[in-house]
């Protein structure tokens, strides 16, 4: 294989992170952030097609090279998460400021900066590499944060509809866990959630025999869902767990016992279980307890792995030689985007900068890693669609 692509030294990522940055894109607005990659992609030869839906801005970038090869996608996206009170900031989170080495900024983690790299390692490979094999997408969406209803889902729908299909996925989420490179999400778990409807009778504190108290009935069925060992994970997921976010019941006012009591959980589950399994365990959990209850679920997403092939070969054999350290190949953390794309049969990595600060007052990353994290994506590109490689 051809060697590498030297280092990238210079601060045209940091530049271009800089830039999306100040953009207050706050989940689903996207504030031209999208048109800032997309007037960079048009220059590099690349094929931009506008894919919106509802409120939502989405756009699929295709350069071919002519020759046949597989196709390498880049999958991101341009939305944040709200700042919070701006007065908890050091700096103001829209601006992109560098001080002592980091670069704060609301996405600057998550996933601005790796958007940048994206961008500058296309445009490097492009220029350095020449001739490549194959074809190199991009997949960006303003629709991640939030309710993700028109965004990537509806991209790969388009896609598939329109019988486009690519063989290798990096999503730049923040990946890394204590230092660059040093994890890899090769697939995440699945996350049903639940909202629960206790029903009771409302009355009166002092009048026990009048009233039938949701709150009592919830505590006992709500502790066996807590306490359940729904399975025993496998060799790629720990087990399932179960969580309650909230729990809301009362009118206001200490003598009156309410007529119902709200509760919201939720499943992070392994391949173990099935959403079908899980929904059954729980609804026979509540009927055993003698509850009269309501609940509605809603899955936004189900379990997906990408097994050792190509694509996880060629980014832990990059980033030992860039990062010169062991790699970990991980299935933790919340939901992302690639549950939308892995299921198409595509083989799909997670690979971005450290996650720390992610969704936090002061969100931040170091200035260096913006350099290595394109130097990253460059030779991802060399490996994979390099005539070379």
């Amino acid at each position: 294989m051809k060697n590498p692509i030297e280092t990238i030294k210079d601060t045209e990522t940091l530049a271009l992170a800089q830039a999306l940055i100040s953009k207050p894109s706050v989940s689903p607005k996207d504030e031209g952030c999208q048109d800032l990659m997309i007037q960079r992609l048009a220059a590099m030869g690349f094929d931009i097609t506008p894919m919106p839906f509802a409120d939502v801005e989405n756009f699929w970038a295709l350069k071919d090279s002519g020759i046949p090869g597989p196709t390498l996608v880049f999958a991101g996206h341009t939305d944040v998460v709200p700042a919070g009170p701006l007065t908890d900031w050091t700096f103001p989170p829209f601006e992109g400021t560098v001080s002592d080495g980091w670069l704060y900024g609301r996405g600057s983690a998550d996933m601005k900066s790796a958007l940048a790299a994206m961008i500058i390692a296309c445009e490097r490979f492009i220029h350095q590499q020449g001739d490549f094999i194959g074809k190199i997408g991009f997949l960006i969406t303003s629709d991640e944060e939030a309710a993700a209803k028109h965004g990537t889902v509806r991209v790969m729908q388009a896609l598939a509809d329109a019988k486009i299909h690519f063989d290798y996925c990096v999503v730049g989420e923040p990946s890394s866990a204590q230092t660059l490179g040093d994890m890899i999400r090769v697939g995440r778990r699945g996350s049903l959630n639940a909202h629960l409807v206790i029903r009771g009778k409302s009355g009166h504190v002092a009048y026990p025999d009048t009233l039938v108290n949701p709150i009592h009935q919830a505590m006992p069925a709500i502790n066996a869902l807590a306490c359940k060992q729904w399975d025993q994970g496998n060799d790629f997921f720990p087990p399932t767990t179960f969580q309650v976010s909230n729990f809301n019941a009362g009118v206001g006012v200490q003598n009156v016992v309410p007529g119902d009591a709200q509760v919201e959980f939720n499943f992070r589950y392994s391949s173990a279980s099935t959403q079908a399994d899980l929904i059954g365990q729980t609804e026979a959990i509540l009927t055993a307890h003698g509850l009269d209850y309501e609940i509605t679920w809603a899955l936004s997403g189900e379990p997906f792995l990408t097994e050792k092939g190509r694509l996880i070969d060629a980014a832990v054999a990059t980033l030992r030689a860039i990062t010169d350290q062991e790699v970990i190949l991980s299935t933790g953390g919340g939901t992302s985007d690639g549950r939308f794309i892995a299921p198409y049969g595509i083989e799909l990595i997670e690979l971005g900068l450290v996650n720390k600060t992610i969704h936090k007052v002061n969100e931040r990353v170091r200035v260096e890693d913006l350099a290595v994290l394109t130097t990253i994506y460059t030779d991802l590109l060399v490996r994979l669609v390099g005539s070379h490689g």
